[in-house]
């Protein structure tokens, strides 16, 4: 008998973080190819924060668990599945359902999570991970010596975009608010008030010929800032669209804004290249490939995290219970690091 019950953060509509709902039943039983997953660290990332405003380009309906990516032990194998997977440590990226005590996953989802690295450490390094990871290796393919430009360089995906970018011998600018400029230039960060400088004549000032690439998670207007920072060869990166989280209409309106002009600049004869990154994509196409990828990737970012190159940001470990103050703190724009939740 399993005495455990389920616990789960439901978001029932577009409300305030206090509207957060805890629900409690059975734990939930694994089908033919998926294991149960005991919830040991899931994360507060930017796409809930869009989600509990409706704002999510493509979120499912209301009422649904959020929850991008979870850590856990495998409790339950189904049919089909290695039993000699429960009781590994293992990582998931779900797009929703991670802010639960148990979620069932299909087995193939889950990415082994090396001895040594805690939960809490392993979670910080998921989706922000595999986001940073691709855009730098995958889509901007930056290599030793080049230099690039990464707007909020101490938020989530920033941070590990940063990191990793120092570890490939790439030089980094990064736009931060003043008091994040110090851990900033100990990584090797020259630093970029986006509050009280022009970011676009400083950069010109730091890298008169262009920067080699660009990762722009603010959209609106500063994607084509960010273009025109590029030098000749470069490549933008654009992955979401902050600068829109408290606007009201299309919640697609601003990614289709962006995607349309990255089409036109990719159509110009100029050979710099533009991407809106999706880490789900191709996913729908070949789902083997995409898992595998995904697999490779995420399994580069934990080798990095071991060898010190990468270092897990924990602004502050909550537990599920309180969701709801997790959800302030991260959307007070106040702390550096990943807010965890743990069961």
């Amino acid at each position: 008998m399993n005495a455990e019950g389920l616990v789960e953060v439901v978001l029932p509509g577009t409300v305030e973080p206090e509207g957060l709902l805890i629900r409690r039943g059975a734990v939930p039983v694994a089908g033919p190819g998926q294991v149960v997953i005991r919830m040991e660290a899931t994360g507060v990332s930017f796409a809930e924060q869009q989600m509990r405003r409706g704002r999510y380009y493509d979120q499912p309906p209301f009422p649904f668990v959020p929850g991008y990516d979870l850590v856990g032990t495998v409790l339950a194998t189904g049919e089909g599945v290695d039993p000699a997977l429960t009781g590994s440590r293992v990582a998931a990226l779900v797009k929703v359902g991670g802010w639960a005590s148990h979620v069932v996953v299909e087995a193939a989802d889950t990415v082994a999570v090396p001895d040594g690295i805690g939960a809490a450490e392993a979670e910080t390094l998921v989706v922000n991970g595999i986001t940073a990871w691709q855009m730098l290796h995958r889509k901007a393919r930056i290599r030793e010596g080049q230099t690039v430009l990464v707007h909020g360089a101490n938020g989530g995906v920033g941070s590990v975009l940063v990191q990793l970018a120092r570890a490939a011998g790439v030089k980094v600018i990064g736009t931060a608010s003043a008091r994040h400029h110090d851990s900033l230039r100990a990584r090797g960060v020259t630093p970029v008030d986006y509050r009280t400088e022009d970011v676009a004549t400083r950069v010109r000032e730091l890298a008169p010929g262009g920067v080699d690439a660009v990762f722009d998670h603010v959209g609106g207007r500063s994607v084509i800032d960010s273009w025109r920072l590029l030098a000749p060869g470069g490549t933008l990166v654009s992955y979401g669209s902050a600068s829109t989280r408290d606007d009201s209409g299309s919640k697609q309106l601003p990614v289709m804004k962006i995607l349309a002009r990255v089409w036109v600049w990719n159509a110009l004869p100029n050979g710099r290249r533009a991407y809106f990154f999706n880490i789900w994509a191709g996913r729908s196409f070949g789902k083997d490939r995409f898992r595998a990828r995904l697999r490779a990737d995420l399994t580069q970012v934990f080798a990095a995290h071991q060898r010190g190159e990468v270092t897990a940001g924990i602004a502050a470990q909550l537990p599920l219970a309180r969701a709801s103050e997790a959800m302030r703190l991260a959307e007070s724009g106040t702390v550096a690091g990943k807010i965890v939740l743990t069961p």
